[in-house]
């Protein structure tokens, strides 16, 4: 598990000004320590696609925020992604909540359709991610924003394991 206070830091260090999502269990700690940390303004939306819609308003308006997702919510926003950030080149990184992964690992006893269909649909829509697992991959936070930034275009990490 990734404590929520270290992915907070590294988003402080980011210059975030702002994270837009739809909270989930996975990432209940981040969100609640999100919700408490004066620095950066939460922003909840009803649906994910807001968010995407919401991200680049703040993006075209100057500031510089942040997407947390889980990934069933990801495959819900598609269209909006696809019509916002993806086609309007915004450098937003999108922190994805990985639901379902530890049910394609071998012998699982099902597989979750959300886990199954996620990376390939990461592929096919052109998001470059990373996967974090644990607290020696929070480099893979700075790598996603260098992403953004050098290719003018979303990029994710996915989080693999609950915040805490």
């Amino acid at each position: 598990m990734v404590p929520a206070k270290l992915i907070i830091a590294e988003l402080k260090n980011a210059r975030i000004t702002h994270v837009v999502g739809v909270p989930d269990n996975g990432s209940r700690a981040l969100f609640e320590q999100l919700l408490a940390d004066p620095e950066l303004e939460l922003i909840l939306v009803s649906r994910e696609g807001e968010a995407f819609a919401v991200a680049a308003g703040l993006w075209l308006g100057g500031a510089r925020p942040l997407v947390l997702i889980q990934n069933t919510g990801f495959l819900e926003a598609g269209d909006a992604f696809r019509g916002t950030v993806y086609n309007m080149a915004i450098p937003l990184v999108v922190l994805i909540g990985y639901r379902g992964y530890k049910t394609l690992q071998p012998g699982a006893p099902r597989i979750d359709t959300a886990a199954s269909f996620f990376e390939p649909t990461l592929k096919a829509w052109d998001l470059p991610y990373s996967l974090l697992f644990n607290e020696e991959d929070l480099d893979q936070i700075p790598a996603a924003f260098a992403k953004a930034e050098a290719t003018s275009m979303p990029a994710a990490v996915v989080l693999v394991e609950e915040t805490t």
